[in-house]
């Protein structure tokens, strides 16, 4: 079986191959590091969709560190790049390290939110962790259907109600199950939501008010976006953010874009960290973010 770190590096290749093929292209035609030089990787960098404040501080950065320390050729160009990119994540705050913990999954439709929920559940339950799941999403059939077969997989319950139910009564009833059982991580799926909907947007507030009261663990709230959508993931998190003040980021599908800048765009707009990353379907495509092994797979 392949390691994670061929995975991530397979995964982001697409992105690796435009962003690492002009980087290369672009340092392998400088004769010097200078203002020129500065103004295209500015470029690279926002076709990568890294953001264009980011990128400006980003650049800034790397200006200042190679006259620090007088880096002597591309390579070490490269090299203080990554660690640059590396440093502009937030790495604490992970929220599936506490035990017990109530989760609360949140995002759009067709995020990979609920697979993401399944995977984080048989992942936990393979590490000896007691989990319930809860299908708040009460108004896509197939949603509880397909939290149904991961609940399965794992070997956990699942608490669900009719379609049409209250899904804030389903999330209360999930914690109740959870503290019942003594459970190590209660995770909770809702309906994908449109940040442009305040009426959904509102019914989601209320599920989060209602499992935090509820819950004696420590609640969280993770953000589930896809990094296909690019620079429209960055405004739905931000309308996510504004809302419900999220504690966490899983970004999916990275495997499916050439702009994996958008995680650097994205986390540095929340200032959250990102705690998942996934880049493909299989359970072990989904991991924990290391933002050193993220910038090497993505810069090459």
């Amino acid at each position: 079986m392949s390691s994670w770190k061929d995975r991530l590096s397979q995964g982001l290749s697409k992105s690796r191959e435009r962003l690492g093929g002009q980087l290369n292209t672009l340092m392998g035609r400088v004769v010097e590091i200078d203002d020129d030089f500065y103004e295209q990787l500015e470029e690279t960098l926002i076709s990568a969709d890294f953001g264009m404040e980011p990128t400006l501080e980003i650049v800034a950065k790397l200006r200042e560190q190679i006259a620090a320390r007088g880096v002597p050729d591309m390579e070490g160009v490269k090299a203080l790049l990554i660690e640059i990119i590396a440093g502009e994540f937030e790495t604490a705050g992970d929220p599936f390290q506490f035990s017990p913990v109530t989760v609360l999954m949140v995002g759009i439709n067709g995020t990979g939110k609920t697979t993401s929920t399944g995977k984080l559940a048989k992942q936990a339950v393979d590490a000896g962790k007691s989990v319930i799941l809860g299908s708040a999403d009460t108004f896509r059939a197939a949603a509880a259907e397909q939290l149904d077969i991961w609940a399965e997989r794992a070997g956990v319950d699942i608490v669900r109600r009719d379609r049409g139910t209250d899904p804030a009564s389903v999330s209360y009833a999930t914690v109740e199950a959870a503290e019942a059982m003594g459970a190590d991580l209660c995770l909770i799926d809702t309906a994908g939501r449109l940040h442009t909907s305040p009426d959904l947007m509102r019914e989601l507030e209320k599920v989060q008010r209602v499992t935090r009261e509820k819950s004696q663990a420590p609640t969280f709230t993770v953000l589930v976006i896809d990094a296909t959508t690019g620079q429209n993931g960055l405004v739905q998190a931000r309308e996510f953010n504004a809302l419900l003040s999220v504690d966490a980021l899983i970004l999916t599908k990275l495997d499916g874009t050439a702009k994996g800048g958008i995680a650097v765009a994205i986390a540095r707009e929340l200032k959250v960290p990102i705690v998942r990353i996934g880049v493909g379907e299989s359970i072990d495509d989904l991991r924990p973010f290391d933002p050193t092994e993220f910038a090497e797979a993505l810069i090459g």
